[in-house]
């Protein structure tokens, strides 16, 4: 069983950073044991599983007053962990939890205000390498319409930053909206939710297990 530790990190919100976390975590919960980290102070994470009491998602740890002591307990109880990371990395959370995983993802929309937070939170990773040398990171484009000459403009200014951007894009579909309204994941919605789940099965192919 693979031993990882995953953080879904970003200086702005509603970027989708809870989406992918929990569908990566479910994608992954189909062959590993994989528990999740509620690092959030929103607590969307968790409101999300405890709403739906569904079996199928991962078990949730609240990250509450110390996140960093939530991770070390999943990661003694789960193969792989999943991390979503606070909005913010004004108080630092964010980097401590950095310096303790093996990789994080940094979604970003096709927005010049995501591409901003984004060089933001690449030089929060530079400064989490300087304690965690050999923490990978992958920008992951999403909710992209790809005939948008804005998400191709936002493709080529990602090219500019330190980090790399998967090949694969996470584009807007009705399928997240949808899982996210039954408290559920893409992998359970069925044929609703089938070019989704592919599109985080790319992720975890080209992420997660190279």
């Amino acid at each position: 069983m693979a031993r990882q530790r995953i953080a879904l990190a970003s200086l702005k919100g509603g970027c989708g950073k809870t989406t992918l976390a929990i569908n990566l975590a479910a994608g992954l919960a189909r062959s590993d044991d994989v528990g999740l980290v509620d690092a959030d102070p929103q607590g969307t994470l968790s409101h999300w599983v405890d709403w739906s009491g569904d079996a199928a998602l991962p078990r949730v740890i609240a990250g509450g007053d110390d996140p960093l002591q939530a991770l070390s307990q999943a990661a003694r109880r789960h193969g792989r962990v999943v991390v979503d990371c606070p909005p913010s990395l004004d108080m630092g959370v964010t980097g401590r939890i950095l310096e303790k995983v093996d990789l994080v993802l940094i979604p970003v929309l096709p927005s010049p205000l995501d591409l901003w937070a984004g060089a933001g939170t690449v030089e929060a990773v530079e400064r989490a390498r300087r304690r965690n040398p050999a923490l990978r990171a992958w920008l992951v484009l999403n909710q992209v319409e790809p005939a948008s000459a804005l998400s191709r403009a936002m493709s080529e200014a990602l090219a500019s930053l330190e980090i790399p951007t998967l090949p694969c894009m996470v584009r807007r579909r009705a399928a997240f909206r949808l899982a996210a309204v039954e408290g559920v994941s893409v992998f359970q919605l069925g044929a609703r939710g089938r070019e989704a789940a592919r599109e985080i099965d790319r992720i975890i192919e080209e992420a997660l297990q190279t």
